[in-house]
């Protein structure tokens, strides 16, 4: 029975930690598909678009690019991280 609860408690943190993982990985394909020009109208780029404009655009508003430099997605990047720290760290902790 406690090996049971042992993995069922891990259940939660791990899911946080893996969806926060997976939306860093879709900043870090925006932010490349920046780079190399990919067209935001096909299918899988233009739903990661939707998923993370929101905070990137939130962040452009405080940060706003400084000519070529866009500081939008490292610091979307870098408050998700932080967000995925604490939060699986207060999960982990929960009683």
């Amino acid at each position: 029975m406690s090996a049971e609860f042992g993995n069922a408690q891990w259940l939660l943190p791990r899911a946080v930690q893996n969806l926060l993982t997976l939306y860093m990985i879709m900043i870090l394909l925006r932010w490349l598909g920046t780079w190399i020009e990919v067209d935001v109208r096909s299918g899988p780029v233009r739903w990661i678009c939707r998923l993370t404009d929101p905070l990137i655009q939130a962040l452009r508003r405080l940060l706003p690019p400084m000519g070529p430099i866009d500081f939008g997605p490292p610091a979307a990047l870098f408050l998700v991280w932080v967000v995925r720290i604490l939060s699986v760290n207060a999960l982990v902790g929960l009683p």
